[in-house]
């Protein structure tokens, strides 16, 4: 078996999903791309999509912390070269010797970057004793890398999904050394933030994200091709609207503070700053537009505070 890999050289890779290329995922790649300067070779990120698990399990569907066209933008953004690996029963297949021959022609491996949990290949076998003795016979080595730790816990993109889950914002946000990202298109609603007086832009995904606990947020919006931003603040709404009916759908609803137009079929990213408030049923139209405003408020405050 060959993969597909574009003529790269000399190369230290390291391989993973990376999804949120979060400080977990920095230091190893920092280590991968220092690595690569000693050994005067290309730093590579080998990314498998989709997410191995879907594979493992069919069915499953795992939430993205970022969509993986920016996935790759970000790890671009760090000097990596990110290739990315089909991942499909016949690559599952392979024996961790096969998996490593399979990327030549176009990788010359002269290093490969792992973890003390990193396991890759048929039966998990390749773990990084296992491939420092395939090493031994090829001509690479294994860069050790300890995994980054913080408030005594490894920082994982499972982790983060979990802190997210609770409306954890900035916890996620220390993990993730970013804001949690957003990025779908704007789809036409049932205009009832507009009937309200709060004119939103309802989101539509192309994939999965990894939603926070149900709430109104306060976020910070882009949207280049309609001017919009950087940073725009905003309000956000995730939930299932339980005021007006509740048929178990999650809507991402999105209110541009100061701002007035048309955002119809375009890519919005909202970055999250914070959870203003649980999302609960309010027993009249008049008690919710009450606390919308409530929330304005409250987003604009913080907002003006220092920090």
């Amino acid at each position: 078996m060959r993969l597909s890999i574009p003529p790269i050289g000399r190369a230290v890779v390291t391989l993973g999903v990376f999804d949120g290329v979060h400080l977990g995922h920095r230091h190893l790649l920092h280590l991968t791309a220092e690595g690569a300067r000693q050994r005067r070779a290309s730093a590579v990120a080998l990314v498998f999509s989709p997410h191995p698990d879907e594979v493992i399990r069919p069915g499953t569907t795992v939430p993205r912390l970022l969509p993986p066209e920016t996935t790759l933008e970000r790890l671009a953004g760090l000097a990596i070269q990110a290739v990315v690996i089909p991942f499909d029963d016949a690559l599952r297949s392979l024996t961790p010797a096969e998996f490593l021959d399979a990327l030549a022609p176009g990788i010359e491996l002269c290093g490969i970057t792992m973890s003390p949990t990193s396991a890759f290949g048929r039966g998990r076998a390749g773990t990084p004793d296992r491939v420092a003795e395939i090493g031994a016979e090829r001509g690479f080595d294994v860069i050790h890398a300890d995994p980054l730790l913080i408030d005594g816990a490894e920082v994982s993109s499972s982790r983060i999904r979990g802190v997210l889950s609770d409306g954890d914002v900035p916890g996620a946000r220390r993990l993730l050394g970013s804001r949690p990202l957003l990025q779908g298109r704007v789809v036409r609603g049932d205009r009832r933030g507009r009937e309200l007086g709060f004119p939103t832009a309802n989101l539509a995904f192309d994939y999965t994200p990894a939603l926070p606990a149900l709430g109104i947020y306060l976020g910070r919006v882009s949207v280049p091709d309609r001017g919009v931003g950087p940073e725009h603040p905003a309000l956000v709404s995730i939930g299932v609207r339980p005021t007006f009916h509740d048929d178990g759908r999650i809507l991402v609803e999105v209110y541009l503070l100061d701002w007035d137009g048309d955002l119809y079929d375009a890519t919005l990213s909202v970055e999250l700053e914070d959870r203003l408030r649980e999302e609960r049923r309010f027993a009249s139209v008049d008690a919710l537009v009450t606390q919308m405003r409530a929330d304005e408020v409250e987003a604009r405050r913080r907002i003006r505070a220092p920090g």
